[in-house]
C-alpha cells in the first residue's frame, strides 16, 4: 500500500500555470495582480450526506470541484487555484484514479492549478477550497439587491432534487428520465461565464445550491429586502414539465437544492442586456419575480397562476435539521 506522500506524488501531483510554487512543499505560493481581489471559498462533501455511498468516483471528483467552481461563478470571479483535502478509508488505487481523472479533467476545462491538500484515513469526506480573482471591487455579492430590482435564475430547476425523490420513492420516473434528472445531480455545469458577464450588470447574485427559496432568501437576508416569485416563470426541463402536477416536482423547483445555477438580481433596464448575454452563452436566463421592500412575514413570496400566495413546500438544505 503507498504512503500519504506516495499517493500525493502519484495522483495528486500536477503542472501548475497560474503559481509561484505547487504541490510539494509546506504552502503553496501564489502571486496575485495588481487591481485584483481574491475570491476564496471551501465546501466539504460528506459520504452519505452529500453523496449516495458508493457513487461513482470520477463522477464525484467531477462534482467536488464544480460545486466550488459555482460558487466562484456566483462571484463573477474567474477561478485559478484549489486545494484538495481527502479523508479515505483506504488506498484504493481504482477509485482514485477515477476520483482525480473527474476532478482534473475539470480543473483543465477551467485552466485551474490544483496546489495543495491534505489526505488521511477515516471516513470518506471530500473538503475542497477554491481561490480566484476578480477586478477590484467589481465581486458580484449577496448584499446588493435593491426595491425594484428584477429576479433572474439561469438554466433549469429541479432536476437533481426530482431525482433524489425518485431514488427514495416519492415521485415514479421512467428510467431515461431518472437517467436525465440524475445526470444533474451528478454532473452540475458550473455558470462561470455568465457570473464573469454579470460584473456590473447584477446588482447581487448567488449560486443555486440549497435550493431557490432559501438561496434567494439569503440575498433577501443580506440586502435588507424581500422577494416575490412566480411560480409559472419558474424554467423546467421537459423531464420536469411532465410531472409538474406532482408535489414532488413543485418542492424540487423551489427547495430540492444541486442546481448550481444562479439566482441574482437586476435592474428592469438591463432586461434587454442580460437576455442578449444568455443567448450568446447559450444559456436560457428566465426573470422569476422581483424584488420588494423587507417583509416580517416571509423573506421570498411564492405566486401561483392566480396571484395568491401559495404555502412553501420547505425552505431548502440546511445541513443541521
Amino acid at each position: 500500500m503507498p504512503s500519504e506522500f506516495g499517493l500525493i506524488r502519484r495522483y495528486f501531483t500536477h503542472p501548475v500555470r497560474h503559481t509561484v510554487l505547487g504541490v510539494g512543499d509546506d504552502a503553496a505560493l501564489l502571486r496575485l495582480r495588481r487591481g485584483i481581489d481574491l475570491a476564496v471559498s471551501t465546501d466539504m462533501l460528506v459520504e452519505g450526506r452529500h453523496f449516495l455511498r458508493g457513487a461513482d468516483p470520477r463522477l464525484l471528483g467531477h462534482k467536488a470541484l464544480a460545486v466550488n467552481l459555482s460558487d466562484m461563478a456566483a462571484m463573477g470571479a474567474t477561478p485559478r487555484w484549489v486545494t484538495l483535502s481527502l479523508a479515505l478509508p483506504r488506498a484504493d488505487a481504482r477509485w482514485l484514479r477515477g476520483f482525480t481523472a473527474g476532478f482534473m479533467a475539470l480543473a483543465r476545462a477551467h485552466d485551474v492549478d490544483l496546489v495543495g491538500g491534505d489526505t488521511t484515513r477515516g471516513p470518506l469526506n471530500v473538503c475542497v477550497q477554491i481561490m480566484g480573482e476578480v477586478p477590484a471591487g467589481q465581486a458580484l455579492r449577496r448584499d446588493g439587491a435593491r426595491i425594484g430590482d428584477d429576479v433572474w435564475v439561469s438554466g433549469e430547476l429541479g432536476d437533481a432534487a426530482l431525482s433524489l425523490a425518485a431514488l427514495d420513492g416519492r415521485i415514479r420516473l421512467a428510467p431515461r428520465e431518472l437517467e436525465r434528472a440524475k445526470r444533474r445531480l451528478d454532473v452540475p455545469t458550473p455558470r462561470l461565464a455568465l457570473g464573469a458577464t454579470l460584473r456590473g450588470v447584477a446588482h447581487s447574485a448567488i449560486d443555486i445550491s440549497d435550493g431557490l427559496i432559501a438561496d434567494l432568501g439569503h440575498i433577501c437576508e443580506r440586502s435588507r429586502v424581500a422577494a416575490t416569485v412566480e411560480l409559472s416563470r419558474l424554467p423546467a426541463s421537459p423531464v420536469m414539465r411532465r410531472h409538474l402536477d406532482h408535489p414532488a416536482a413543485t418542492g424540487a423547483r423551489l427547495a430540492g437544492g444541486d442546481d448550481y445555477e444562479l439566482c441574482f438580481t437586476a435592474s428592469a433596464r438591463r432586461r434587454a442586456r442580460i437576455e442578449r448575454a444568455g443567448a450568446r452563452l447559450g444559456l436560457p436566463v428566465t426573470r422569476i419575480g422581483r424584488i420588494i421592500a423587507a417583509r416580517r412575514d416571509a423573506r421570498v413570496t411564492v405566486l401561483g397562476a392566480d396571484g395568491r400566495r401559495l404555502a412553501l413546500p420547505g425552505r431548502g438544505f440546511d445541513h443541521f435539521t
